[in-house]
């Protein structure tokens, strides 16, 4: 499973629309709208990197309003949950 985070600009009149748009796309499974100098950051969860590749190149770009992206492959993932178990552990 390939995690990324991809960060976007986006033309301010079509923030929501391109949020729907992107919450439509398969392998997308939450978009957030964000402060910074980005506007919108979307999680994307798919099998392998050319998924991944597919998804950004040939199906985020039919979604109007999107200036630049930015692509953000994770590594590893650390949960609140994650982490309160390894602080648990020995302490029974």
């Amino acid at each position: 499973m390939v995690t990324a985070l991809i960060l976007m600009q986006v033309e301010r009149a079509r923030i929501n629309a391109a949020a729907q748009g992107l919450a439509d796309i398969p392998g997308i499974s939450e978009v957030y709208s964000v402060s910074g100098q980005f506007d919108l950051a979307a999680v994307a969860r798919v099998k392998a990197n050319e998924d991944l590749a597919d998804l950004v190149t040939e199906h985020m770009h039919t979604v109007a309003g999107i200036l630049r992206t930015e692509t953000l492959i994770a590594f590893r993932t650390y949960s609140r949950h994650d982490l309160e178990g390894m602080f648990a552990v020995g302490l029974e």
